[in-house]
């Protein structure tokens, strides 16, 4: 029988617990230690700060660092003033070692930290403070403005692995060793302690502030995100009961409008035929979009969606509107895209639906152009010919067809034409892959259909 524990479920919580504390002290205080992290500038745009003058603004952006220079100067002359009374001959390692691990913290925050450690026993021993170990004035002083700077550079549990790691070198020092110096060890660790524990109170409520303030703007654009699509969702039920109705009224209309004319001519009966096969269409697409804003679980009918193979229905169905349309394909005809054939569908189609609209009585005249790197389209119409007057629109037809070009990276222009009409000409590139990767589909297709009559023509 084999056993399921792992090797972590196997240990007892206390070592668990002492594995994982010892991975925090490795990853604080040895991982990285002699990282080169230099001290940022402050931000100078908040605060009480951001209502100085710009100019002073940007120069107090070295203001942390001026701070921790004047400290190391502070701890070099009280290094310095000492080393002089005792008249030791080493006065430059006194005072210079504790004033460089002040100012190392600017550049490697702990690798100034353990620098400051290490180097306390000796300072104190040079300065003639044998008897007054751990620290000697200096190096106390150093060190502590060393903590207060690393935990401000670091987070918060380093600061408390900085402190025990200090408090057992007092405790080691004055117990163990013998040192006579432990009520300046006691007062070290008090101060420290103290000032440590304001810098990570002040870094927590930081975080926190940091983290409520990114909350609330995620609230703020969801709370946005939520009331776009409530507004939409609105909007596509008031344009459902509107639209709805009145192309029901259409709908019914055309049926019944036979039965009201004594023996209609057959070119009026297929003429409301059309009106009303066209209204149901509309109805249908219009409850299908309508579903998609309602509900989130609407999944889409398993009917396909138009491509330019259907733009010859498209045509038929708007010259029975009344429009005189001519179609024109160039190049060799392939099959693209999806989303192409959707997009350039839809294009025609409401270009076509703008003729109708705001020139009646035109001509107009589709081209499609299949080329080596794209598709092209040109929908271009005469002016307004005729009694009807056209209908005001919004353009938001144009802007749909621009949306649609630019999300397949393509060019579109709409544009007057100088005879009085309109033109709407429109590339959409194809990768060459695909393009290079149907031809040869194509020509693989046409060889087997070749070898195959080849067969059947041998066969006696």
């Amino acid at each position: 029988m084999t056993s399921t524990r792992t090797t972590d479920t196997s240990r007892s919580p206390e070592l668990r617990l002492t594995l994982k504390a010892l991975g925090g002290l490795r990853a604080d205080l040895f991982t990285d230690a002699f990282a080169y992290r230099p001290l940022p500038r402050m931000e100078v745009e908040r605060g009480p700060l951001r209502l100085l003058p710009e100019r002073i603004r940007d120069e107090l952006g070295v203001l942390p660092h001026l701070t921790v220079g004047l400290a190391a100067v502070i701890v070099f002359f009280l290094g310095l003033a000492e080393a002089r009374s005792s008249l030791n001959p080493a006065v430059l390692f006194y005072a210079v070692v504790p004033a460089a691990t002040v100012v190392l913290t600017l550049i490697r925050p702990m690798l100034a930290f353990w620098a400051s450690l290490v180097s306390t026993p000796f300072i104190a021993f040079l300065g003639g403070h044998g008897g007054d170990w751990p620290w000697a004035p200096n190096s106390l002083a150093a060190h502590l403005v060393v903590l207060v700077v690393v935990a401000l550079r670091t987070r918060p549990r380093t600061g408390g692995w900085m402190w025990l790691v200090t408090a057992g070198y007092a405790l080691f020092a004055t117990v163990l060793i013998g040192a006579s110096g432990a009520d300046n060890a006691l007062a070290l660790l008090f101060v420290a302690g103290v000032c440590l524990l304001i810098v990570t109170t002040s870094q927590v409520r930081r975080q926190a502030a940091r983290e409520v303030t990114a909350q609330q703007t995620v609230t703020a654009a969801e709370r946005s995100r939520r009331t776009l699509l409530e507004e939409r969702t609105t909007i596509a039920r008031e344009l459902h009961d509107v639209v709805a109705h009145h192309m029901s009224v259409v709908a019914i209309q055309a049926e019944a409008a036979p039965y009201r004319v004594e023996n209609p001519p057959p070119e009026l009966e297929q003429a409301f035929l059309t009106i009303r096969e066209n209204a149901v269409a509309a109805l249908t697409e219009l409850r299908r979009i309508l579903g998609v804003v309602r509900a989130e679980d609407y999944e889409a009918p398993d009917a396909p969606q138009p491509t330019l193979a259907d733009l010859d229905a498209l045509v038929a169905n708007v010259r029975e509107a009344g429009l005189d349309v001519e179609k024109a394909v160039t190049g060799a005809v392939r099959e693209l895209p999806q989303g192409v054939e959707l997009s350039a569908y839809r294009i025609v189609q409401e270009a076509l639906s703008n003729v109708l609209r705001h020139a009646p009585g035109a001509a107009a005249r589709v081209e499609i152009g299949y080329v080596l790197g794209g598709l092209g389209l040109r929908i271009a119409n005469g002016p307004a010919r005729g009694l009807v007057k056209p209908s005001p629109g919004a353009g938001h037809g144009i802007t749909g067809m621009r949306e649609r070009v630019t999300m397949l990276g393509g060019d579109m222009t709409a544009e007057a034409t100088p005879d009085g009409g309109y033109e709407v000409t429109v590339f959409v590139p194809v990768s060459r892959e695909r393009d290079e990767r149907d031809g040869r589909q194509e020509q693989k297709e046409r060889n087997q259909r070749d070898e195959r009559d080849e067969r059947e023509e041998s066969r006696p």
